[in-house]
């Protein structure tokens, strides 16, 4: 008896597991939705952000084919998580499109932060094969170098030969397991 109340109970937290993990990912593409202005606010201030506490930063975005800005990524997770958030991807420093970002996780994760995710197209190719795709995958439809600031808060731009790269930063919360691999990214049309 005792053992099948255990097996009730695994069942159990395993079905909540599951509904808390769906509700964020269907509440990160719901309940952050946001007005073009808000998204661009946002964006301007992710970008003077990293220009400001990357040494290098402004010259390296210089350098970009183009930049997709995420100003507030929200990540959570109770064994099973999701992360959502709006963006703008820039060319020649004009947002031209807006995205959303979405993601699921299962595993051994419990907490939440909110991050700023930049990532940067340096390759013609990768950042057309990003805009005319119909839901766009980290790691599926193309790799995205996780880019760790160095001593100082500088970049080293000479070491960076990946066509696609990526930075995370402006955390508010700790969390294991920071990766963008299986994050999607959709084109979308917010309100003006």
């Amino acid at each position: 008896m005792k053992r099948q109340k255990m097996g009730k109970r695994n069942i159990l937290l395993a079905a909540g597991a599951l509904f808390l993990g769906f509700s964020l990912i269907v509440g990160s593409s719901t309940a952050l939705a946001k007005t073009a202005k808000e998204i661009d606010v946002g964006v301007d201030a992710a970008l003077e952000q990293f220009k400001k506490e990357i040494k290098g930063g402004e010259e390296f975005l210089k350098s970009a084919k183009g930049v997709l800005v995420f100003p507030d990524v929200i990540k959570a997770a109770f064994i099973v998580g999701g992360t959502g958030g709006s963006g703008a991807l820039r060319i020649g420093g004009k947002t031209v499109d807006y995205y959303n970002t979405a993601g699921a996780s299962f595993g051994l994760s419990i907490g939440a932060q909110s991050m700023r995710i930049i990532i940067v197209f340096m390759q013609d190719d990768a950042l057309k094969k990003f805009r005319e795709s119909q839901g766009w995958e980290a790691g599926v439809d193309g790799s995205v170098a996780l880019i760790d600031v160095g001593t100082g808060g500088s970049i080293d731009t000479t070491n960076i030969k990946d066509p696609i790269v990526a930075f995370a930063f402006g955390n508010k919360g700790l969390m294991a397991d920071l990766s963008l691999a299986g994050s999607k990214y959709t084109k979308i049309v917010p309100d003006k």
